[in-house]
């Protein structure tokens, strides 16, 4: 057998080091408008990257679709949270009511649905915004104190007049920052900008 089939070739490399310092994070680029970042977004979608980011000073109608979003899965969890509160109040006042300390107040039966209504009420709203809460730190990886993107200056703008559109080094189709940072002036992206670990 010889050495070559025995060894991964050398001759490729990891795109996300090099020799210059830190791993690359990404690759980053400024857009002036709306419109612009928008139409970015649907042609990289359109290339098939998977990991990459769209960062504006405000929500923009129909930019989830252009970048190929799926549906966020946290409705789900406060739905299933809701559903959690809703059979945890049921049980507790039952509970409290029919068997730890069967008292009739009222000639009214032992347990109904009817008055702890306020209970169950408000166990659902209760566990389905804790559905919501926790979901968010979850699928929004938080708390996260610090990104690489928090180190470039133009990345402040982003909170106030810039959009950004940030390929990252993990995605199949990134091959090298430079063919990143041609795409990305391809698309009409300004201040592009390697972004490292």
């Amino acid at each position: 057998m010889s050495d070559q089939a025995s060894y991964p070739s050398r001759d490729r490399r990891d795109p996300r080091r090099d020799d210059r310092g830190p791993r690359v994070h990404g690759v980053a680029a400024s857009f002036r408008r709306p419109a612009d970042v928008f139409k970015a977004a649907e042609r990289i979608r359109d290339l098939g990257w998977t990991r990459w980011d769209v960062h504006t000073p405000y929500p923009i109608h129909g930019l989830d679709a252009a970048m190929g979003l799926p549906r966020s899965p946290i409705p789900r969890l406060t739905l299933l949270g809701g559903l959690v509160g809703f059979v945890a109040g049921g049980l507790l006042t039952w509970y409290t009511n029919s068997y730890d300390y069967p008292l009739i107040v009222g000639g009214k039966p032992f347990w109904s649905v009817v008055y702890p209504f306020p209970v169950l009420y408000e166990c659902t709203i209760l566990f389905a915004a804790f559905g919501t809460f926790f979901g968010q730190f979850i699928f929004n990886r938080l708390p996260q104190h610090h990104h690489p993107l928090f180190e470039l200056p133009q990345f402040a703008r982003v909170t106030d007049d810039a959009f950004m559109v940030v390929l990252e080094a993990g995605d199949p189709r990134f091959s090298s920052p430079e063919a990143a940072r041609d795409l990305l002036h391809s698309l009409g992206g300004h201040d592009i900008t390697l972004v490292r670990d």
